[in-house]
């Protein structure tokens, strides 16, 4: 068992000390391109879109008259009688909601 652990250990130290395989030059030198090249790519620009004042005005107002109707929609359901209409209108609520954020945030 012993000359076994030592066998193994010897090998791993040996393996430490060989010499290792040289990178060819040519690898060293495309990575030298990639770098150069990497540093000559000027930054990213982000462009703004438009927006349309008028549209966001409109999607605002739809959203808060479907936001307002939300509550009494909510006590109907609290007392048995489930609108319709209701998830329709939640999920307006969320798609409206995210176009709104992110055309103010863009």
């Amino acid at each position: 068992m012993k000359l076994t652990a030592m066998l193994v250990v010897l090998l791993f130290f040996g393996e430490l000390g060989a010499p290792q395989k040289p990178i060819r030059p040519g690898i060293r030198e495309a990575d030298k391109v990639e770098a150069e090249s990497e540093r000559n790519l000027p930054p990213p620009t982000l462009q703004r879109t438009a927006v349309d004042p008028a549209k966001l005005k409109l999607e605002a107002d739809e959203l808060a008259a479907l936001a307002a109707s939300i509550p009494p929609a909510v006590d109907q359901a609290n007392h048995g009688i489930l609108p319709n209409d209701l998830p329709e209108k939640l999920k307006r609520v969320e798609k409206l909601a995210k176009r709104l954020r992110g055309d103010l945030t863009r």
